[in-house]
């Protein structure tokens, strides 16, 4: 038991040790406003190098994976189909699909579903 201690000891040592000199080296000291600027023809930049992020966007296709995957779930479920009992293949299928349901129902009903607001 004492030699899992010290070993984890070491190792959380040694891991700290790292970790402190990594984010000591990797420090630059340049700290000019024109290094950090960013380069627009040699002049000043207009507008923010960054444009706005749609959220809409992101919802979608947060959305998209979410049904992709349980598409991926229920594919199988054709398969199990001939190994399995009729009637509890039924029910689990139907209450699968009855969640997926209401999980798009509830997308809809809260608006992540329609494009224009």
């Amino acid at each position: 038991m004492l030699m899992i201690w010290m070993i984890s000891l070491i190792t959380l040592i040694i891991s700290s040790i790292t970790m402190m000199l990594a984010s000591i080296l990797s420090k630059k000291s340049f700290a000019d406003r024109e290094k950090n600027s960013p380069f627009e023809c040699g002049f000043d930049p207009k507008s923010s190098a960054r444009l706005p992020f749609s959220l809409q966007f992101f919802l979608i296709a947060i959305i998209f994976l979410i049904f992709d995957v349980e598409i991926a779930l229920l594919l199988p479920m054709i398969l199990i189909l001939n190994f399995s009992n009729l009637f509890m293949w039924t029910m689990v299928s139907m209450f699968f699909i009855f969640i997926l349901l209401i999980g798009l129902y509830h997308e809809w009903n809260q608006g992540a579903l329609e494009w224009a607001n």
